[in-house]
Parts: C-alpha cells; sequence; structure tokens
C-alpha cells in the first residue's frame, strides 16, 4: 500500500511523465543499445537479467492477483469451475500466442522472400520487408504499448515506486525489442516504427485520460494480456542463444531489479 493516496489528477501527470520516459527510449534505442565504451552484449544482457527478474518476482504475481480479481467480477454471474480459475492465465497465454505467431509469420516471410530473390525489394545484406506483415507486426506491437500506457495510470496510484520501477524494466524491454524489429524490417522500422511506437504509447496515456479504467475485471485482462506478450519478448530477445552476451551482467541485472523490488516492497507497506 501507498503511504499516501494520490488523487486523479496527480497519478495523471506522474504517468504522463513515466510515458514520456518510454517513448523517449523507445526513440533512443539504437544510441543506447550502442552507448561508447560498453559492448551491447554487456547491455542486451545486463536489460536481459534485469526484465528476466521483474517476470518471475513482479509480472506472475500480478497476473495471478488478477486473476482473484476476475474471479470476485464473475462469482455473480457464472459458477466457479476449475476452467473459470484459470480465464486469467488463458488471457496471457492468448497474448504470448498471438506475438509468437507474428514473430514466426516475420520469419517466414523474410526466409521465404530471401530465398526466392525477393519480390518486394532487397535490402542489404539479402533482407527483404514484407509491408503486409510489416504493419501487422508493428500495430501488434502499437497495441500492445497503448494497453501498457494506459493501465499507467492505475499502476501509479497503486504503488509509485512499484510503477517507477515497472517503468524502468519496461523501457530496457524497448530496447531490446526495437532491435529484433529492426533486424526484421531494417528499411521501413527505421523510417518510421520508432515514432510510430513511442506515438501509441501517448495514445494509451491520452485514452487514460479521457477514460481512466476502472473496472478491475479490464485492468485484470489487460494485464494478463500484456504479461503474456511480456513473458514472449523477454525470452525471445532478452535470453537468446544466438548472441553474444554476458552471464555476469545478466546476473547483476537480475540481482539488482530483485534487490530494488524487495526495498520497494518494504517501503511500500
Amino acid at each position: 500500500m501507498n503511504g499516501f493516496e494520490l488523487d486523479v489528477a496527480t497519478g495523471l501527470w506522474i504517468a504522463a511523465g513515466l510515458t514520456a520516459v518510454l517513448a523517449a527510449l523507445h526513440w533512443a534505442a539504437p544510441w543506447v543499445r550502442g552507448l561508447p565504451m560498453v559492448p551491447e552484449s554487456f547491455t542486451g544482457s545486463f536489460a536481459g537479467g534485469l526484465a528476466v527478474a521483474y517476470v518471475f518476482l513482479h509480472l506472475l504475481p500480478e497476473i495471478a492477483a488478477g486473476n482473484e480479481a476476475v474471479g470476485e467480477a464473475l462469482s455473480d454471474v457464472l459458477e466457479p469451475t476449475p476452467l473459470l480459475e484459470l480465464a486469467i492465465f488463458v488471457v496471457a497465454l492468448a497474448g504470448f500466442t498471438v506475438f509468437y505467431g507474428l514473430e514466426r509469420l516475420a520469419k517466414y516471410h523474410g526466409n521465404r522472400d530471401a530465398g526466392s530473390g525477393g519480390t518486394t525489394g532487397s535490402l542489404a545484406g539479402g533482407a527483404v520487408e514484407s509491408a503486409g506483415v510489416y504493419w501487422l507486426h508493428l500495430i501488434a506491437f502499437m497495441a500492445y504499448n497503448a494497453m501498457i500506457t494506459y493501465t499507467m495510470v492505475l499502476r501509479v496510484r497503486t504503488g509509485l515506486l512499484f510503477a517507477v520501477l515497472f517503468t524502468v524494466a519496461m523501457g530496457l524491454h524497448f530496447v531490446l525489442t526495437d532491435r529484433g524489429l529492426a533486424e526484421h524490417y531494417p528499411r521501413r522500422f527505421r523510417a518510421q516504427g520508432r515514432v510510430l511506437l513511442a506515438g501509441s504509447l501517448v495514445l494509451g496515456w491520452i485514452l487514460a485520460a479521457m477514460a481512466a479504467p476502472t473496472s478491475t475485471l479490464v485492468v485484470a485482462v489487460l494485464t494478463a494480456f500484456i504479461g503474456g506478450t511480456t513473458l514472449l519478448n523477454v525470452f525471445k530477445e532478452e535470453v537468446p542463444s544466438n548472441r553474444s552476451s554476458s552471464f555476469l551482467w545478466f546476473t547483476i541485472g537480475l540481482v539488482l531489479y530483485s534487490v530494488l523490488l524487495a526495498v520497494i516492497a518494504v517501503v511500500e507497506q
């Protein structure tokens, strides 16, 4: 619990500041990954450890708590069953599956077009971009981003320090998802993708300002979908087997986030 209760207006403006941080990190992702004197394998591994700690120590418990909220919300309408108790995890699984399908689609079209010489325009290094797959993939990430900032106001009001730590985790996570999108779509993503993804974060905040989420059920469902998507992206980008990485920096990121989370949990009591 917070030591003090934030009013709606204050929570909204704090959420605006956190949204601006996330948008800036989206825009500056290539420069963050290419910090001078710091190999990308170090920054990637540090962000990976931090994101994995976030998933296991913050995200999964949050989804479980959302399951209780869904059960309470639906108890007057539906009779509790073992299947209903899994409802929120089905939503998380749906988020995971949707983005996994998009990832496979992007790889399939890239491999197929590269193997056939490409029909949509060859790029340096043999990479080929499919416009339809690109827009489908990008729009899905834009919706994902908008959901994150749409629920940010509620995160701020229920735990300011947790919201700040969530922003740090998601910001570094965006830096690495940016890498994956840039590899799939080097021309189109560089030209417009980062701007649209940053803009979708702002759009989510605007929607929250116009109609903040008040339903426990809606927030739980959105959080579960975000959670499933984040799980996929974390293990796809932050724990890769085919990239150079540093276990030391991965461990530093994991331990640092775990310690900060424990400290904030004590402070927020």
